[in-house]
């Protein structure tokens, strides 16, 4: 579904990424996983086309994405929940769900969609009208979530949905994540800090480390690798 190839970004002459290849195919979980300053929402932000590639190729679904205007980017089924939720603070949930619905499949299914999310979120039903802005953080992420899943995307990136949540909460949002992609089918492509989470969530993972992919694979290999085991999961060899 979603094809990196040699893919390099420069912010001011520095490269933040170098030479990254990584693959999603459809219906899987792919983890990106690494140290702050890795580089792993940087290249979030170039699918999106916030930041524009030095080198490189992208390819959605067989389409050149770099060709495709950064707006029409989400029109083609590409769901970006940013690091840090940004939801509308002064918005209602409810509003904030539709905002996400503005691509052509997301009003087409938004009534299909809005019965789901309410069934993985009931808390987001049950506070429609409220600002968004009076949520707690744990459900300021759940509604960046329902908020991408609005645009009834065929691929969510979830863009450390963990990050300054309580352990239980954060417990509460992977396992929102895993159901997603167990019971609908949905692609994902997760980028996290909390290695041990993501890793067993996901089909195959990549480890980013300043900007470039020093290992990949499937859970096992990655777990079973020294470097993983000591640098991110604070076990011995």
């Amino acid at each position: 579904m979603l094809d990196i190839e040699d893919f390099s970004v420069a912010y001011g002459g520095l490269r933040a990424l170098t030479g990254v290849s990584l693959s999603v195919g459809e219906g899987q979980l792919v983890a990106i996983v690494g140290p702050n300053g890795a580089g792993k929402s940087t290249l979030f932000k170039a699918i999106s086309g916030i930041v524009p590639p030095v080198s490189g190729s992208i390819r959605f679904e067989g389409r050149d994405l770099l060709s495709v205007p950064p707006p029409q980017r989400a029109h083609l089924g590409i769901a970006h929940v940013p690091e840090g939720r940004q939801v509308f603070k002064t918005l209602t949930v409810r509003e904030n769900i539709e905002m996400g619905a503005y691509t052509e499949a997301g009003r087409a299914r938004f009534a299909q969609t809005l019965e789901r999310i309410h069934e993985l979120f009931p808390i987001l039903h049950e506070r429609a009208g409220q600002l968004a802005g009076t949520l707690s953080g744990g459900e300021q992420q759940m509604l960046a979530i329902a908020r991408g899943l609005a645009s009834a995307p065929r691929l969510l990136m979830l863009d450390e949905p963990s990050m300054g949540l309580a352990p239980t909460v954060a417990d509460q949002i992977f396992e929102r994540v895993s159901q997603i992609h167990r019971e609908d089918g949905l692609t994902i492509l997760l980028v996290e800090q909390r290695v041990a989470e993501a890793l067993e969530l996901c089909d195959r993972g990549y480890v980013l480390e300043t900007g470039r992919i020093v290992l990949d694979g499937p859970y096992q290999t990655l777990i079973s690798d020294d470097r993983v085991r000591r640098a991110y999961l604070g076990l011995g060899e």
